[in-house]
């Protein structure tokens, strides 16, 4: 890959999204250099490695991988929708293994209290004091599994998470590990006793990822393994193993970090953004966060197809698993048919692109 060729969609399904060595990359905008590029190869053959490691139990979902590896590398929170039986649960339970780190499940269901999920106070009789007994929350990966299903005050609960990275019960902050990311998933053809998602919610995730069913030559392949003997609760036995881990993760952000990007690249972020703003399908557009977040995930992106300085190819490819989730159509709009996506292509089409 070229600074001339575009680097391949991730969200398309492309079979490799993720170069496992760093292409030759001319000079970029001025800015601070990070590693040698040596290590940065190391890094992203590790985390190359993971999309491999979790294709061992997951088949078909390069993309998903990807957008996590992603959310990893900008320390944000992924929302994740499909249909029940695309493996969305199997998938976050792979990259944990992968990854060596932690993770809890919590299934929100209507009567979920709040202190379910950060932890509460709990009176010890044999000290006479309360003590604090964490939540689920303390851990690398939670899976939200179907958030959507909980009242809003349990949702709530994970704001101050998402956002502060701790929790604060009777007064006191308590941090919670690093990394931390939260995977909620929500399923999109169920409505029946659901509460969806407030915006304010909403762009707190850095990306929402659609989990699509798999080709017919990729559910093929689930069914042989299972005939073979897989057993999804047990990783280990399919050749799970960690091949990095939060120390990798920590470096490689850091190598995000350095990614550089030019006034021109920035300014097409914001006028991306601020299209969606006068869209007329629209009655709410993104906000400076969504902005940000597309930078942040642009230039995680350019790092992993090896380059140290972002195009607008970058922005363009990011810009609807970051954006997405953060625009509202209007409900005339919706009766015509129109669709965040269809609106992102419109948007990314007409704002002039820099050269």
């Amino acid at each position: 890959m070229t600074d001339q060729t575009p680097p391949p969609h991730p969200w398309d399904g492309s079979p490799s999204p993720l170069p496992s060595t760093p292409p030759a990359t001319p000079p970029g905008p001025v800015g601070t250099p990070g590693a040698s590029p040596a290590v940065s190869g190391e890094l992203r053959t590790a985390l190359a490695a993971v999309r491999t490691e979790v294709g061992k139990a997951v088949v078909g979902q390069d993309a998903a991988v990807t957008g996590l590896i992603i959310a990893l590398l900008c320390r944000g929170h992924v929302l994740l929708e499909g249909v029940p039986g695309v493996a969305k649960t199997l998938l976050v339970r792979s990259l944990s293994g992968a990854l060596s780190l932690g993770t809890k499940r919590v299934q929100f269901t209507p009567d979920l209290m709040p202190g379910d999920v950060t932890g509460s106070l709990v009176y010890d009789a044999r000290t006479a004091e309360f003590s604090f007994r964490e939540g689920p929350v303390f851990t690398n990966l939670l899976l939200a599994d179907e958030i959507n299903r909980t009242p809003p005050k349990t949702q709530a609960s994970l704001l101050e998470a998402m956002e502060e990275r701790q929790v604060t019960v009777d007064g006191e902050p308590r941090r919670l590990p690093d990394p931390f990311v939260v995977v909620a998933t929500q399923n999109p053809v169920e409505y029946e006793g659901t509460y969806p998602l407030p915006e304010a919610q909403l762009d707190r995730f850095l990306l929402k990822l659609l989990l699509p069913l798999p080709e017919r030559e990729d559910e093929v392949q689930v069914l042989s393994r299972h005939a073979a003997g897989f057993d999804p609760r047990d990783l280990a036995a399919a050749g799970l193993r960690a091949v990095a881990g939060a120390d990798e993760l920590a470096d490689a952000r850091a190598q995000v970090a350095h990614v550089q990007i030019s006034p021109e690249v920035l300014g097409y972020v914001v006028d991306v953004c601020r299209a969606t703003r006068t869209s007329p399908s629209l009655s709410l557009g993104v906000s400076p966060r969504g902005a940000t977040a597309l930078l942040a995930t642009s230039r995680a992106w350019a790092w992993l197809s090896g380059r140290d300085y972002v195009t607008p190819d970058d922005v363009q490819a990011l810009a609807h698993p970051t954006l997405r989730h953060r625009v509202q159509l209007r409900p005339e709009a919706e009766i015509e048919g129109v669709t965040a996506e269809t609106v992102l292509d419109t948007v990314l089409a007409s704002v002039a692109v820099p050269r």
